[in-house]
């Protein structure tokens, strides 16, 4: 018996397809969710375009290390763009890998060392006074000690000029000098003036990990261990001590990681004495235009950066075996000093002193004396400020306040870093709502990733990573070398980090039941996005706004290598002034600048409601 046939109309579909009515409804249906739910998609939208920002350019910078560039095809042998290993070998192994590479690694280390040691020594102590003793102007210091942190890290290595610059480097000699005192090299340049500059920049940072570890301390158990006779060195070696390990270990970690991006401190004091670091070798690379080299060299800084942040988070996991548990007012009790109280406020007001009066005062005297150190009558002027031509100074023939260089690159700076913080604020906050509300799935978890990676690279060296993608057009991307978008671009992904971790810790405190009655009431994602998201979490939008824009307005070492004479920054602006040895007016745009992120600061903690050391109970 023949087996009977059916067409092809007849045979039905596949489970998984269903008729065309059907298929068609639960694509309108997948549609319909993505509209008012669009977690999936725009998580995905973020990790592509950060990607492609944060990965790609670290992908670009190792590229251009193991491929002939082209003009070094005669010193590699090779034809442009094939395989090579001669820039690892130039770097690591050739006649000149010691200038490029071995000195500066050994001055970097040392530095950090030197830095990271009076840091601690510093920021310990003085959070040791403040948070466990009533040393006296208690809350006016907590508040005063961190402004060097508010200031550019090269303030403090101008001010060391104006004070100790002798003649060998040509310029304006320094105050010291002035006096008759001859300064030598070893004090005026190189590794002591570089450590002493950076430790007195750094060393806040220290006072507010510091500050707030010591809080969390709960102090009974020191009481504890007094009672049962112990020493205060036992205590302090037994007890204190261990507990801070874990944030001394972070703050040892961050600040040497820190360091390896730091540019304008070792550039001006280096300079003279040709003292590299590993950021400022790696700018000589750049401005020889040696691409494979700066390829290298910036793989290396990332490299080191990425293992010290991968450190000190095993040692953040690692903390939670030192939590402790005790009632607040039994850990902020505090120890009377008693005679001691007054000397121990007179040591930190010797701090402030030498890390916020001396510099500030040694570069205002510089902006307003003809002769360093002479403080009769007739040898203040005001030229360097306001004068209509100044002799001897032909790229910069009038006082800072005159012409035009000033205020362009001062509108450059606010616009080209406002609109870098404004999308940095938002796209943190996008982050956060993605990474909360798609919980512990692999697209919140990667993106939660990929958006603090920045965070893991050195500022020179991410810099030299844009550089390396953008230089040249690459598919539909054109060349955005000099141009205020890739200024924008670089300065909003390196500052990403800090705006994400606020978007994610305001949405996690931002439960899903305001979204959800206004989804029950018919309103759509962008909606709920505007009339409740944004309102709710406003505070943490502006936060998330504001801090970037106060760091990326004293940013240096990012922006050094981007930006051309059409988009000059106050930062880049102040450096190319020392460049040309025009010491006055450079002192003159940094305190201009220093002015800015000093009330920018001030005014984002009046509007946040924050502030910097309230970690300290000022």
């Amino acid at each position: 018996m023949a087996a009977a046939t059916r067409s092809p109309a007849d045979t039905p579909p596949p489970p998984h397809e269903g008729p065309p009515e059907s298929r068609l409804s639960r694509l309108r249906y997948r549609l319909s969710v993505i509209r008012h739910a669009p977690t999936g998609p725009l998580g995905i939208l973020l990790i592509t375009v950060l990607l492609y920002l944060v990965v790609a350019p670290l992908v670009a910078v190792l590229s251009d290390s193991t491929r002939v560039q082209i003009g070094d095809e005669g010193q590699a042998h090779q034809d442009p763009g094939s395989l090579t290993s001669y820039y690892v070998w130039r770097v690591f192994r050739s006649p000149v890998s010691e200038l490029l590479f071995w000195k500066p690694l050994l001055h970097t280390v040392v530095v950090a060392l030197g830095v990271t040691a009076l840091a601690v020594v510093l920021g310990g102590s003085m959070a040791w006074l403040l948070t466990r003793t009533d040393v006296a102007g208690r809350k006016w210091l907590s508040t005063a000690l961190v402004v060097p942190y508010m200031l550019p890290s090269w303030t403090f290595a101008l001010a060391w000029l104006a004070l100790f610059k002798n003649s060998s480097s040509g310029g304006q000699i320094g105050i010291l000098e002035a006096w008759g005192v001859h300064t030598p090299d070893w004090l005026a340049y190189g590794q002591l003036p570089i450590i002493i500059c950076l430790g007195l920049h750094y060393y806040p940072f220290v006072l507010l990990l510091f500050g707030n570890a010591l809080r969390r301390i709960d102090s009974q158990l020191e009481d504890s261990a007094r009672i049962l006779g112990a020493g205060r060195g036992t205590v302090a070696a037994r007890i204190t001590l261990p507990l801070m390990l874990p944030s001394l270990s972070s703050s040892v970690l961050l600040v040497f990681g820190r360091i390896l991006g730091t540019f304008g401190t070792p550039y001006i004091l280096g300079l003279p004495v040709n003292y590299d670091l590993l950021s400022t070798s790696l700018f000589r690379a750049v401005n020889s235009q040696q691409r494979g080299v700066t390829a290298v060299l910036a793989g290396v800084i990332v490299v080191i950066g990425v293992l010290a942040i991968v450190v000190d988070t095993r040692l953040a996991r690692e903390a939670k075996r030192f939590v402790t548990v005790g009632g607040k007012g039994a850990m902020d009790r505090r120890a009377p000093l008693g005679r001691w109280r007054r000397p121990a406020f007179c040591v930190a007001l010797t701090v402030f002193t030498a890390a916020v009066l001396v510099p500030v005062v040694s570069l205002a005297l510089t902006t307003v004396t003809k002769t360093p150190g002479v403080l009769r009558a007739d040898n203040f002027t005001l030229k360097y400020w306001i004068a209509d031509h100044l002799e001897g100074t032909p790229g910069f023939p009038h006082g800072v306040l005159r012409g035009t260089q000033l205020y362009e690159a001062a509108w450059n700076s606010l616009r080209i870093v406002g609109l870098a913080a404004l999308v940095c604020g938002v796209v943190g906050l996008l982050i956060g709502y993605v990474v909360v509300r798609a919980g512990h799935s692999r697209v919140g978890t990667l993106l939660r990733q990929i958006s603090f990676l920045p965070y893991m690279v050195p500022g020179i060296a991410f810099a030299a990573a844009f550089l390396s993608l953008f230089a040249v057009r690459r598919g539909p991307v054109p060349a955005l070398y000099g141009s205020i978008s890739l200024l924008v671009i670089v300065l909003a992904v390196t500052h990403l980090p800090y705006a994400s971790r606020s978007g994610i810790s305001a949405m996690t405190q931002l439960g899903r039941e305001p979204e959800e009655a206004a989804q029950i009431s018919g309103a759509g994602w962008f909606a709920r996005l505007r009339w409740i998201v944004i309102p709710i979490q406003r505070g943490a939008l502006v936060t998330g706004v504001i801090l970037p824009f106060v760091s990326g307005l004293k940013e240096l070492s990012i922006v050094i290598m981007l930006t051309t004479s059409g988009t000059e920054l106050l930062t880049t602006l102040s450096i190319n002034l020392v460049d040309y040895a025009y010491d006055q007016m450079a002192n003159a745009v940094v305190l201009v600048i220093a002015l800015v992120s000093f009330l920018a600061t001030y005014f984002t903690q009046r509007l946040t409601k924050t502030n910097l050391s309230s970690g300290l109970g000022g």
